[in-house]
């Protein structure tokens, strides 16, 4: 019966959920028809390692409108604000102490939004490089078939071995979590965005109140969605024309990428963690065991559940340009997943919760 449970489940996401497997849509360059001024807010906080090449990438983008990028400068202790130039694009914010009850980044966002005037605002994060084609493209989606929000999953870094590994899965589990396209349907209540690249109508963050609405968030991008969703609708999809310069040289890194908001994705509640450890090894675990250890119809159940899941991978696998047989670790990547997911939660349980850029956000903070 589990086994039986476990094909049930795999026929049910790879026909019935969404397509998640598809690894779409990518937004395409275009040019919109209207130019409407654009503030782009870049919250850093530590990012000198990246920020000369973000803001030279963004201060060149071929937009024939009028923009200009604001950098908040989060209290960073290696030289973010020196290592951004000069330009007569840039504006450069010292970011004031963060407030009780504010997450680091949404705290810079909101210095950002503050200091803003124009209509359009764009959400860019300070470990992501720009096309000089992409703010054209982002404002041709929001006013194609008219959107509150365009948000994309930008190319992450696949360079090392880890990252080869894990990161494609990362975007993987994302898309089943929330498939793109009950994202992008105004049907569905579905709502997700990628913190990396949000473009959002001024008056639809009116609407919902503010970033103060979502201003404990440490998911931020999820909740902003949510809220926005509400009202209009929005657009989620993957990106060509940004990436993520944030290398994940180590095992560990990732890791720690995990583990920082795993548990809070949860709402810090022990019963869904049970519960999502015991979905994650319906879906990732029974199948593979069946397939090595079960007989008769326990093996033809776990082979069809398993060729599924590995298939349903191979398009993110692609879009990545990995070899397709690292499908088959899905198991154990997914055994990876699972082992962060604990570890974020027992962090929590012991008061030391989610850590970022040298902040703390424990069970007490």
């Amino acid at each position: 019966m589990i086994a039986f449970l476990a094909l049930l489940i795999w026929l049910y996401l790879f026909f019935l959920h969404g397509q998640f497997w598809d690894s779409g849509p990518e937004l395409a360059p275009a040019t919109p028809a209207e130019f409407p001024d654009v503030d782009i807010i870049i919250p850093a906080r530590d990012e000198a390692e990246t920020i000369t090449a973000v803001i030279a990438s963004l201060t060149a983008q071929d937009y024939a409108g009028n923009f200009r990028v604001i950098l908040v400068d989060d209290n960073s202790t290696d030289g973010t604000a020196n290592l951004a130039g000069v330009h007569s694009r840039l504006t450069i914010i010292t970011g004031k102490p963060k407030p009780q009850g504010w997450s680091g980044k949404l705290w810079a966002l909101q210095q950002g939004v503050a200091a803003s005037t124009a209509p359009i605002l764009l959400f860019a994060d300070a470990d992501i490089t720009h096309d000089k084609r992409h703010l054209s493209s982002l404002m041709a989606r929001l006013l194609n078939r008219r959107v509150d929000m365009v948000s994309e999953m930008v190319r992450l870094n696949c360079h090392f071995w880890p990252e080869r590994f894990l990161i494609p899965a990362f975007v993987y589990f994302f898309q089943m979590l929330y498939p793109f396209a009950q994202v992008n349907s105004p049907l569905s209540r579905t709502a997700a965005a990628a913190g990396g690249t949000v473009l959002i109508r001024r008056e639809a963050l009116v609407r919902i109140g503010g970033l103060d609405k979502i201003k404990s968030a440490l998911i931020d991008d999820v909740s902003l969605a949510t809220e926005v969703k509400k009202f209009g609708p929005i657009f989620l999809g993957h990106s060509g024309l940004a990436t993520s310069i944030r290398p994940y040289p180590h095992v560990a890194d990732i890791w720690n990428m995990i583990t920082r908001t795993a548990f809070t994705q949860l709402r810090y509640s022990g019963l869904i963690l049970a519960g999502t450890i015991i979905g994650l090894a319906l879906v990732w675990l029974v199948a593979p065991y069946e397939v090595v250890f079960g007989h008769g119809w326990r093996f033809v159940f776990g082979l069809i559940a398993s060729a599924l899941a590995v298939i349903s991978y191979f398009p993110t696998l692609s879009r990545y340009r990995q070899p397709k047989i690292v499908a088959l670790a899905l198991p154990f990547i997914a055994l990876f997943y699972m082992a962060a997911t604990l570890a974020s939660a027992l962090h929590y349980w012991r008061g030391t919760g989610a850590k970022w850029k040298n902040r703390a956000y424990g069970a007490g903070a």
